[in-house]
């Protein structure tokens, strides 16, 4: 049978649109601007991320949390038994348009079973996991069962007061509130993690008694410093953490900082066996384990025997068995350096206010919740007053009534028909629709001494309710005593003990000892472009010229110990600390190690200068291309914990052109771009206790000139050294000649 020959593809007769270009073979096409495409479709995908999943708001809860929740009290799961967890799921449905097992998760993260947070929300029966284990599953939702916990209450408080605004959920047969009128900070008093589009959240939970006395401190004088009273975060796996008051100031003003936390453990002699109970927040036993069995696999370290997970029904439990003769905290301090064993929690308060997200101080946060409250408090108290002259506008038409009850019961039976009793009583005794419907209703057998009294009574005590009421509402600071009650309330009847331990500086420093390093000679390199060498002293005089990188050359040269401290000042004026040891041994053939790699810096973080002490003793001198110089101790960049990197390092008034580390008064040349040259001795420099000051002017420039090269003295010839030295600062110098420098090197 012949092959059927296939027909040319015709244009389409139909007009194209006008921006659109026809193809061959792809048909019709448009062509239109990737970047208006995407605004216009992922846009609205990532607003809707950031508002409506990730991100928290001022009650504490996502939109998932807040669902599931007043589901939960919707079904009355604040009092009575618990029901089957499957059966929360699919009632939560109705409000969250997501998979049962996304909306089973959630709740998992709020049950006390689980451990996730300080003060669960759910009270759980069954197997909810636990967060400090990767393996340990939790059992499907038939098989668990739920009920609100107490503390709870808390979060629904007066919610059908009016506290709150309410909105049709997503096919609009329900509603659902927007916010929870929690009567306690609870979004400082539980964690909440949330990855947006090109936003996080993370916020660490705090003490609740500790939350509660610093919100009343902040009612009482919004200025408080809230580390006083707020001491720390405390996690519900405990732990140990390690306090750092520059990250608390950081974390309490601007919302950013990493807490580090160590694991707590207990030492039995008799066994050499030691347990440890509880573990960082941000780790789990099995990946403390891991890293444990790989260290003793790599040979790192030898000092187990062996090491069990003897986590039970009483709770977690790591076992590691030690041999003979090795002394458990050193131990511990090794493994605290190189496991999961201590971690650290990166703190970023993301929140959404009014639709907003903003990233806010705990202060900030407090401060946002109170403003919250005090409009559900006036809310709430507006509700009732309304309420109360709804009550009070009936009993007085009642009033009324009894002053001549005859009279409307006489014009009830002369009525004829029943549809002109409430008009006729209306007209009969000057009130109004909803008064005279009230008096309808009422029972003969009420019309009695007894319940005329109590109902003018009655009407004695709303009026002065109603009083009570407007003050409230014409009073800011009635409304921030009804909140301290509140927190004092919450916090006698939920609080907790503190259940990560806190230790400072100085305990830390009292019980941390440094890692010995072999301690022998060697000399260091330290390139202009940031590049650095050690080399032995016996590979040195073995080695020929050093090898550097084209245009580059060598600004420091020592000969030291190996376990020397360095201390190298980046562009971004942050002090990275190290020591000799940590670079490897190398030769003067190769280039050396890259210092911004090798100490992790910063994309496009550059190094600058570099001084070496063995001790913290002595000074470091900073030269600044605006002619100005510093000298500072060399002990202000001493730490009490071996931190490695510190901010605010030197001065941002000008550019760093040379740091030097000295122990005694050193002189030094400067030479500038308009070919002067000025020597002056270190001790005409004023020494100042702040990292960061700009010093103190030492060579006057002309307008468009700076500081090009600072070096040792030693670098010009004796005979020459008085015509460039100068006893008053600041001093221009004297025009330098290329013949006067011991090193024939030509500077401009």
């Amino acid at each position: 049978m012949p092959r059927k020959k296939k027909e040319p593809e015709t244009r389409p007769s139909a007009a194209p649109e006008e921006d659109s270009v026809y193809i061959a073979g792809a048909g019709i096409t448009r062509e239109d601007d990737v970047a208006e495409t995407l605004r216009k479709n992922y846009m609205p995908y990532t607003m809707s991320v950031i508002i409506s999943r990730a991100i928290p708001e001022i009650d504490g809860f996502k939109p998932s949390h807040r669902k599931l929740l007043y589901t939960m009290y919707q079904m009355g799961l604040l009092t009575g038994q618990r029901t089957k967890s499957a059966n929360v799921v699919g009632q939560t449905m109705k409000l969250n348009p997501h998979g049962d097992q996304a909306i089973y998760e959630t709740m998992v993260r709020m049950a006390r079973g689980n451990e996730t947070l300080l003060h669960p929300y759910v009270d759980s029966k069954g197997n909810f996991g636990k967060a400090y284990s990767r393996d340990m599953a939790y059992a499907a939702s038939r098989y668990t069962e739920v009920k609100l916990a107490k503390i709870a209450e808390e979060l629904f408080r007066d919610i059908n007061k009016d506290t709150v605004d309410f909105v049709p959920n997503y096919d609009n047969t329900m509603q659902e509130p927007t916010l929870l009128p929690a009567s306690f900070p609870s979004v400082l008093v539980n964690s909440n993690l949330g990855i947006a589009v090109g936003m996080a959240s993370s916020i660490c939970p705090f003490n609740l008694a500790e939350v509660c006395e610093t919100t009343v401190a902040l009612l009482k004088d919004p200025k408080h410093d809230i580390s006083l009273t707020l001491k720390a975060p405390d996690f519900p796996g405990g732990g140990i953490l390690l306090r750092d008051p520059d990250v608390l100031r950081e974390v309490y003003e601007n919302g950013r900082g990493s807490f580090r936390i160590r694991s707590k453990y207990e030492y039995f002699k008799d066994s050499r066996c030691i347990e440890v109970t509880e573990i960082p927040p941000s780790t789990s036993v099995e990946a403390i384990m891991d890293k444990v069995i790989e260290l003793v696999k790599s040979g790192k370290v030898k000092e187990i025997a062996d090491i069990r997970d003897e986590t039970d029904k009483n709770g977690l439990k790591i076992a590691i068995d030690l041999k003979r003769g090795v002394d458990p905290d050193p131990f511990m301090r090794k493994l605290f350096k190189l496991t999961p064993l201590e971690d650290t929690f990166s703190c970023n308060f993301t929140l959404l206010i009014n639709g907003v997200p903003k990233l806010l101080g705990a202060r900030e946060i407090l401060l946002e919740w109170i403003a919250f409250r005090r409009k559900c408090i006036a809310r709430r108290t507006q509700y009732e007053l309304n309420g109360k002259l709804a009550r009070l506008h009936l009993l007085e038409g009642l009033e009324k009534i009894l002053l001549d009850i005859d009279k409307a019961i006489k014009i009830i039976r002369e009525t004829e028909e029943e549809k002109d009793v409430i008009p006729n009583l209306m007209i009969g005794f000057g009130i109004d629709e909803i008064q005279a419907n009230f008096i309808a209703e009422i029972r003969l057998r009420h019309l009695n001494r007894e319940y005329i009294l109590t109902r003018v009574a009655e009407t004695e005590q709303i009026r002065k309710d109603i009083e009570e009421l407007q003050e409230i509402l014409g009073n800011q600071k009635l409304i921030d005593r009804i909140i301290m009650k509140e927190q004092a309330e919450v916090a006698k009847k939920y609080a907790q003990p503190r259940r990560t331990k806190l230790a400072d500086f100085f305990e830390e420093e009292n019980t941390e000892e440094e890692d010995k390093v072999p301690d022998y000679p060697v000399t260091i390199f330290y390139t202009k472009e940031g590049y650095f060498k050690k080399i032995t002293p016996l590979s040195l005089r073995m080695s020929g010229a050093q090898k550097l990188k084209d245009g580059d050359e060598i600004i420091d040269t020592i000969e030291c110990k190996n376990d020397i401290n360095l201390l190298f000042f980046t562009s971004q004026r942050n002090v990275y600390k190290a020591r000799a040891a940590d670079f490897d041994e190398t030769k003067a053939s190769v280039i050396g190690d890259y210092v911004p790699s090798k100490l992790g810096m910063a994309e496009g973080e550059t190094c600058v200068g570099m001084i070496a002490t063995q001790d913290f003793k002595g000074y470091g001198v900073f030269f600044y291309d605006n002619g100005k110089a510093a000298r500072v101790p060399l002990d202000a960049y001493e730490t009490k914990l071996n931190r490695k990197k510190l901010t605010g390092g030197y001065s941002s008034k000008g550019e760093l052109v040379r740091s030097v580390g000295i122990e005694e008064d050193t002189e030094f040349a400067l030479f500038s771009t308009n070919g002067r040259c000025l020597m002056l001795s270190s001790a005409l420099i004023p020494v100042k206790a702040s990292k960061n000051t700009q010093g103190v002017q030492v060579m006057t420039l002309r307008k468009g000139q700076t500081v090009g090269e600072v070096a040792p003295a030693s670098i010009l010839k004796k005979e020459a050294k008085h015509r460039y030295r100068s006893r008053n600062l600041p001093a221009a110098g004297a025009l330098f000649h290329d013949t006067d420098a011991e090193d024939g090197k030509q500077r401009e």
